[in-house]
Formats: C-alpha cells, sequence, structure tokens
C-alpha cells in the first residue's frame, strides 16, 4: 500500500490530533522504556510536513513543539503557584509562554523543511535531521538555554544510547530524526520498502544493543558513599518553625553516614553564614570538626556570601586536607532564570513570587575538582546537569578530569510530580556521555548511584527521608564527547547542521 493513498486529515483535525502526538512525545521522557514510541511521534510529525506549505509547516511544527514542552513541564505550574505565590491563571499563562516560546525553535525548522526540501528519500532524511538538530541546539543555548526534554534523553535506555560518548544528547536527538525521516520515506514508497527499513532498523539496533557502547574509561578505585535525602517539602524549608527540626535531622545523618564520601544535597542548610551564625553558633564548627578529623570527607549544599556583596548556590567540601584552611567551594555557573536570576527587565515579575535567596551570584566555568579520597569529585547544581558541553570543559586537561560527578539538587519545587524521573534520566545520560559515575544527593529524590553505564545501581524512594549507603566505583579517562566539547562546546554540532544543510540543497539544486 502506497503510503502516499491514505486520506489525509482534515485542516480541522490535524492539529488537536498532533497536539495529542506532541504530549505523547512527552511522555517517553520518564518512561524511556518507551522510547520506539518516540520514533513514531516524529515520524508523525515528519509524515504531515512532508506536504505541507512553509506556512503550515511551521504551524505543525510549532505545535508539535510546543506540547511537547507544555506536556513535559507541566510542573512548573507547581513552583510558580505553589510555592511561588504566583496567582494560579499568571502561572498557567507562563507555562504557556515558555512553551509557545521554545515550541517556536521547531516551528522555524519545519518551516525552512517545508521550503529547502526536494522529494528526495535521502537529502530530505538529510536536511530533517539537520534542522531538528538546529532547533534543539537553539533551544538549548539562546538566552541561557533550556535542554530540558532535548529529544536524546528519551533514548538513555534504548540502543541509541550507543551514541552517547561520541555525539553527545543532541547527536542522538539528530539520529532520532533521521530514522524517523527516513521510516516516513520508507513508508510513502510502500508496505514493502517499509517491511524491509524496519526490519534493517531492528537489525542495527540490535547489534548496537548488544554490542553496547565502546568503552573509554578505566575503573579508578571504588568508594563507599552516603548521599542524604532530607526530604523537607519546599514550603517549609525556609519556614523558621521547621528550621530547627530540619537542621537537627541533618547533622544527626552527616554524623552517622557511614560512607568514605557523605554527600547533603542543595541547600541542605538553607541558610546564609550569618544567619547560620545567629542560629546555632556552633552549627557549622561542628560539622567542620566532624569531617575534618576523620577519614571521610563531605560535600554540602549550602548558600554562601551576604545580601550586601552577593551571595552563590553553593557545595563545600571537608575533608582532612581542609583542616585550618577554607575549605572546597564550588559555586553554581548555570543559574535557573526567575528562580536564581532575574532577566533583565522581568523583576516585576519576580517579585510576584515568593522566591527566597532568588538572586545568586555565579561561579567559574571551569571550576577545579574537589581532590580527595585518591578522587577527582565534580560537583553540580540541580539544573547543571542539563548541559553536558559546560560539565565538559573539566575535561580539557585529562589529568585533573574528575573521576566522580556529583550532582546536589532540589526538586522538591515541584512537588510530587514527573519531573523526578525526568531529572534522574538527565542525570543518567551524562554519565553515558562521559563514561563517568553520577552520584545524586537530593531533597525529595531521586538519590542515586548511576554507573558509568547509566545504569542506576542504587536509589533511595523519592519523597522520604534517609541515607543511600552504596558502593561506587570511580573512572578515569575521556570519551570522544567530553574531548571536543571540552575544546568547541556544541559548535561542532552547530556547524555538522549547517554543512549539511548546505550541502543537501546545494547537491539537489545541481542534479
Amino acid at each position: 500500500m502506497n503510503f502516499k493513498a491514505v486520506p489525509g486529515w482534515t485542516r480541522r483535525l490535524e492539529l488537536p490530533l498532533l497536539a495529542a502526538v506532541g504530549a505523547l512525545h512527552a511522555l517517553t521522557f520518564a518512561h524511556t522504556g518507551a522510547w520506539p514510541l518516540q520514533l513514531l511521534c516524529v515520524a508523525l510529525l515528519a509524515w504531515r510536513v512532508q506536504g505541507a506549505a512553509p506556512g503550515r509547516a511551521a504551524l505543525l511544527g510549532w505545535t508539535f513543539g510546543s506540547v511537547w514542552v507544555g506536556a513535559g513541564t507541566w510542573w512548573l505550574f507547581v513552583s510558580m503557584h505553589r510555592y511561588g505565590g504566583l496567582p494560579a491563571p499568571l502561572a498557567v499563562a507562563a507555562v504557556a509562554a515558555l512553551a509557545l516560546a521554545m515550541g517556536a525553535y521547531l516551528a522555524l525548522a519545519m518551516g525552512l523543511y517545508a521550503r529547502l526540501r526536494r522529494g528526495r528519500a535521502m537529502p530530505d532524511a538529510l536536511l530533517w535531521a539537520a534542522l531538528w538538530l538546529l532547533a534543539e541546539l537553539a533551544r538549548g543555548a539562546l538566552f541561557t538555554g533550556f535542554p530540558w526534554l532535548a529529544s536524546g534523553y528519551a533514548q538513555v535506555d534504548a540502543p541509541l544510547a550507543v551514541l552517547a560518548p561520541w555525539v553527545g544528547v543532541y547527536g542522538m536527538g539528530a539520529a532520532v530524526a533521521l530514522i524517523s525521516a527516513l521510516l516516513v520515506a520508507a513508508a510513502r514508497a510502500g508496505w514493502r520498502v517499509l517491511g524491509l527499513a524496519l526490519a534493517g532498523m531492528a537489525a542495527v539496533l540490535t547489534v548496537a544493543d548488544v554490542l553496547g557502547p565502546a568503552s573509554f574509561t578505566l575503573g579508578h578505585g571504588t568508594l563507599r558513599v552516603s548521599l542524604v535525602q532530607t526530604n523537607v517539602a519546599q514550603d517549609e524549608k525556609f519556614a523558621t518553625e521547621h528550621l530547627p527540626g530540619a537542621l537537627a535531622w541533618l547533622r544527626q545523618a552527616l554524623d552517622q553516614a557511614q560512607g568514605d564520601l557523605v554527600v547533603a544535597p542543595e541547600t541542605a542548610i538553607p541558610l546564609l553564614p550569618s544567619q547560620l551564625q545567629d542560629f546555632d553558633p556552633t552549627y557549622w564548627s561542628a560539622l567542620r570538626d566532624r569531617f575534618e578529623h576523620s577519614p571521610q570527607a563531605a560535600l554540602v549544599g549550602v548558600p554562601l556570601g551576604d545580601f550586601d556583596s552577593g551571595y552563590a548556590n553553593a557545595v563545600l567540601g571537608l575533608s582532612s586536607h581542609t583542616a585550618g584552611k577554607d575549605p572546597y567551594r564550588y559555586d553554581k555557573v548555570h543559574l535557573v532564570p526567575f528562580g536564581e536570576f532575574i532577566p533583565t527587565g522581568f523583576r516585576w515579575f519576580t517579585r510576584l513570587m515568593e522566591i527566597p535567596l532568588g538572586d545568586f551570584d555565579r561561579g567559574p566555568l571551569n571550576a577545579p575538582s574537589f581532590a580527595t579520597l585518591g578522587q577527582r569529585l565534580a560537583p553540580n547544581i540541580c539544573y547543571e546537569d542539563l548541559f553536558g558541553e559546560e560539565l565538559a570543559q573539566r575535561f580539557r586537561e585529562p589529568a585533573h578530569s574528575p573521576t566522580l560527578f556529583v550532582n546536589v539538587s532540589n526538586i522538591a519545587w515541584f512537588g510530587h510530580t514527573v519531573a523526578l524521573p525526568q531529572h534522574l534520566n538527565i542525570s543518567r545520560l551524562r554519565a553515558l556521555e562521559f563514561q563517568i559515575p553520577m552520584l545524586r544527593a537530593t531533597n525529595t529524590g531521586v538519590t542515586a548511584v548511576i554507573d558509568e553505564t547509566g545504569r542506576v545501581t542504587a536509589q533511595l524512594p523519592a519523597y522520604s527521608r534517609g541515607t543511600l549507603e552504596a558502593p561506587v566505583q570511580a573512572r578515569e579517562g575521556v570519551t570522544p564527547f567530553a574531548w571536543w566539547a571540552a575544546r568547541a562546546g556544541l559548535w561542532p554540532l552547530l556547524a555538522a547542521a549547517l554543512g549539511t544543510i548546505v550541502l543537501v540543497v546545494a547537491r539537489v539544486r545541481r542534479a
């Protein structure tokens, strides 16, 4: 059966149905075992765009992209309304505005595709993948970037994960787009060609899954880690009536931790130094004494600075090496717009929300690792693990590159929502890209140990209080992705996308 012979949807039904497909696509970022569904969703978009005029193609892309982002990040409403105090209609409008803005990148890509395509299967498939890649790069980099739900994350449990240490999450997304476009081209050629294409794709993916990714890192010793999950509700985190109990529990958990490395989540201590001093003058000195006079080391999330000179969302490192010295300090680099810094012209918006400590200073991009226990520990704070190209900067000098990533997070801002498994899968893909483990110590979840293959080897139940005691094998080495991203960021992918577009268009026109 020729795919062209399938009756077209009416113009009135096409947009609602593509919106539904965009919502289905969003599901695959938390339920990564459904990765074939993502290929189908992207293929359905490619099918409808194939015969559309540029304006219509842009509208189709905007519908799919906006619903994809909106359905996948609806939990932002929880942070703005429930915990930020923003009126519900304004919070809904803010989430919708973000989704529409992010969908505009895909709209532009689809409009360009409809204008540049020439009706030849392989060139058009390459063009589709290159424009998809451009749209994702733009969303992930422009205006500080919002790469949450970049399409490659849905493939963390799929055979395409073998591409992660080579081309990273954006390259994986381009592969998703290419496969989907080729499936549409095969379907348009008839059932026999589609069947052969599906069989060939299944064979390739099976081989990739069996072989697994090439190994670029080696074992570098084993640590026992203690990852603390504080489980403090966001509306209680800064409340004076809840602080004594929360800080007392944290201190007890840190004192009782058995691991070589003990990690407490982002803003586990939610007070600036002067505030902590007023609250309990002995609290910080007792913690320092606990770890600076023992064989254990600790990383603890705490804001540093003051209201007059500025403050940072930070992680402090304590070990016997910091006794009598300043602790190791890592300041968050990539801040969250509106939650951690105020974009120009939007102070009026942030004033409507009740966000304590909402205007942080940035730390240095290429921060040194915390050298302790024979390892080089590279902290990153919450949202920062979305930016693999920034984490790659720490691999510029292989002799000093990290042997473990440590992510400390507080996404209690988003309540009991799908944000937690989505963020876990983001961390898993970072581990795959760099082939070094990722430790996650979070407030409400998911606190976990992720090995260099992206596999979760131990985790705590979400929304519970406790300490995860588990072993982890550190790794040393540099993947191809880490090597080129450390030196050139995302520019090679941008060049590849633009080069593909130029070559495809030029070659087709000559033909």
